[in-house]
């Protein structure tokens, strides 16, 4: 199989969101949620410092040089073995979980800053969805795709891909013209496709989700938002857990 290679994902926009991620540490995937994201950088189970920065700079370079999977991987070894890191997981699902989700949100969010610039929307108003290449498609996804809706229509509050766990989806501007060019008259009315409960088996806490994404992908990467993280929060979570998985070895 060929190595995947992200050289084609670069630009301004993507690298200066991920630059201004912080590193936070956390024990498990849920510690953060949604649009908190879009403030910290996070590993799971990934508590110190040091750690954390090696492989926030791994895949920054990732992300404004280009790099392939493979050689992201090798950085994590050595990282890996350089802070005696013991992670969860198998060492290639783990990489590519780290890599692509950190590229394909960062690249999404300098798409929703270009595409909402207030000049191109008034050229192009409409945002376009598109299905990737995943090899087992999403029914809903793959149900999305050539749905046109205005660039400020509320659906994309939480619809905005990618919408899960290694989801390919984009979004695409498209003028009045192109529009037409579709055999459309006009953009389409958002679907209504209810959603499903989802409970975070750790907490216990429940959430409800919108049909078809994954919990805790629906939000919009590229919207702002004033979250400024708890340390001291953070800090008492990890504890817990420390002292949790200490407690196995006794």
């Amino acid at each position: 199989m060929p190595e995947t290679i992200y050289q084609d994902l670069p630009f301004e926009e993507a690298i200066a969101f991920f630059r201004q991620k912080i590193d936070l540490a956390t024990a498990t995937w849920t510690d953060i949620w949604k649009a908190e994201h879009t403030k910290a950088f996070v590993v799971a189970g990934a508590i110190k410092a040091d750690l954390l920065q090696d492989l926030h700079d791994a895949v920054d370079r990732a992300i404004s040089e280009g790099t392939t999977l493979e050689t992201f991987r090798k950085s994590f070894d050595e990282i890996v073995q350089k802070h005696g890191w013991s992670y969860k997981g198998g060492r290639n699902w783990r990489t590519r979980v780290i890599l692509e989700t950190n590229i394909r949100t960062a690249y999404a969010e300098g798409r929703w800053q270009q595409m909402t610039d207030p000049e191109l929307l008034k050229l192009r108003p409409y945002l376009l969805y598109r299905h990737g290449d995943s090899r087992n498609p999403r029914p809903h996804h793959l149900a999305w795709d050539g749905l046109v809706l205005p660039a400020d229509d509320p659906w994309w509050h939480t619809h905005y891909p990618p919408n899960g766990w290694g989801c390919k989806c984009r979004v695409f501007s498209i003028s009045h013209r192109e529009l037409a060019a579709m055999g459309k008259s006009g953009p389409d009315t958002a679907p209504d496709d209810g959603s499903y409960q989802w409970t975070d088996k750790r907490t216990g806490q429940e959430y409800t989700v919108p049909a078809g994404i994954d919990p805790g992908w629906d939000y919009n990467v590229g919207e702002k938002t004033d979250w400024v993280p708890d340390v001291t929060k953070y800090m008492a979570g990890l504890e817990k857990y420390l002292t949790q998985e200490l407690e196995q070895y006794l």
